[in-house]
């Protein structure tokens, strides 16, 4: 995972939708999908979902999977093909780690900022306004973070969710939200570079080739040894079980030992919510300008360690143990790059296509009365989006519905936006 800087936001990126620049711009975000992240190919399906709930007057939130550092790109394609432009909510850091031009590119694709460690009211509140009123649809990613695992969701945030039934208390109009998977695939094998990568730490743990072992094997023997690694550092000796238990485990070690510390009670809840809620904790003490320079560094090592927490809790363990898949390996060796070997975004293993699902839209109104109406609609979300990836693992090529074509001639898409 990218280690993003957690403070107080600078300030606040708003939104400058212009589907002017949004259409002059697409062949150009096309190229980039070609040439820097090798995708040949982009299918959206169940657009008539889209267009039919726009033409009847509805406000829209879409609701993805998170799944890659280009998943973005393949929103702006699909919001080509539904010929609408879409507004984006995205973490603050977004903004705060590019410069002036790429933030201009960012709020002229109607990308906005959110403080997603605490209540920023003023994201909130201009989310719920393009939900209530907008001609356009707005995109929330629940997952909230990148984490590597294309065919399994992690748990949804429930704050979408609240948006959009804030939204539909409001408003004049049906509120829906539209479930929407993402998937990739490669289309040549990534084996040969995915060998590379694992050869590169094998040779930083000083082990020997292992040719004659299964790439599985080799990933696992990897995990295994990292995570025996850090639970040397922070428990002082290697722990047994099965790896699944053994990185919950050091996850809860760390996570109650800091919320103990900092006098927070763990309502439960995924380790996200949790770490989130520390971390709002912590942000707030380092503001102090008197703080202690002892306690600003304990502060700032437990940020560390919360990061490590997150880091833990992206790794399923078993995600391919009975599906050894390209893809699922391939996505277990990103996450070594970035873990690992520090690389900012993983290299790239082969050619891909990518399909994005719309599915069936959800009304929000019979949601509004129950008293816990979000967290309703959130499993509903997730269950729906999961629901949609599965499907796009049993159809692969054979989707009904879809708009296929190849970056490869991009002006042989729809001009319009």
């Amino acid at each position: 995972m990218n280690q993003q800087p957690f403070a107080v936001p600078p300030q606040w990126w708003a939104p400058k939708l212009s589907p002017f620049w949004v259409r002059l711009l697409r062949q150009h975000r096309l190229w980039r999908l070609k040439r820097l992240y090798r995708i040949a190919q982009i299918e959206v399906s169940g657009v008539e979902h889209v267009k039919s709930a726009l033409d009847s007057g509805a406000g829209l939130l879409i609701t993805p999977n998170h799944a890659f550092h280009f998943d973005a790109y393949v929103l702006f394609e699909a919001s080509a093909r539904v010929q609408r432009p879409f507004y984006y909510l995205a973490g603050w850091q977004l903004f705060a780690t590019n410069g002036p031009f790429q933030r201009w590119i960012l709020q002229t694709h109607g990308v906005f900022s959110i403080d997603r460690e605490t209540s920023d009211l003023r994201a909130i509140k201009k989310a719920v306004e393009i939900i209530k009123m907008s001609p356009h649809p707005l995109v929330v990613f629940p997952e909230g973070e990148i984490y590597h695992t294309n065919d399994r969701l992690t748990p949804f945030r429930d704050g979408a969710a609240a948006m959009a039934i804030s939204a539909a208390k409001r408003a004049e109009r049906p509120i829906l939200i539209v479930p929407t998977a993402v998937k990739a695939w490669y289309q040549d094998d990534p084996g040969p570079n995915l060998i590379k990568v694992i050869e590169v730490i094998e040779r930083r743990f000083n082990w020997r080739k292992r040719p004659q072992l299964s790439m599985k094997d080799r990933v696992y023997r990897i995990a295994n040894a990292i995570l025996s690694l850090k639970e040397i550092e922070y428990l002082g000796t290697a722990q047994p079980g099965q790896l699944v238990a053994r990185l919950q485990g050091l996850a809860e070690i760390i996570l109650v030992r800091i919320e103990e510390e900092s006098g927070i009670k763990s309502q439960g809840g995924v380790i996200p919510e949790r770490v989130k809620n520390v971390r709002h904790h912590h942000i707030q003490l380092l503001r102090s300008a008197d703080l202690p320079a002892a306690e600003r560094t304990r502060l700032l090592t437990e940020m560390e360690d919360l990061f490590f927490v997150v880091q833990l809790f992206s790794y399923p363990g078993d995600y391919a143990l009975t599906q050894p898949t390209p893809e699922r390996l391939a996505e277990i060796i990103d996450k070594f790059e970035e873990d690992i070997l520090g690389l900012k975004y993983p290299t790239i293993k082969g050619q891909r296509r990518v399909e994005l699902r719309f599915g069936a839209p959800i009304a929000v109104a019979p949601y509004i009365s129950q008293p816990d109406g979000a967290h309703l609609l959130t499993r509903e979300l997730e269950n729906r989006v999961q629901d949609l990836l599965n499907e796009l693992n049993r159809t692969g090529q054979d989707g009904h519905s879809r708009q296929s074509e190849s970056i490869t001639s991009p002006e042989s898409h729809h001009a319009g936006l």
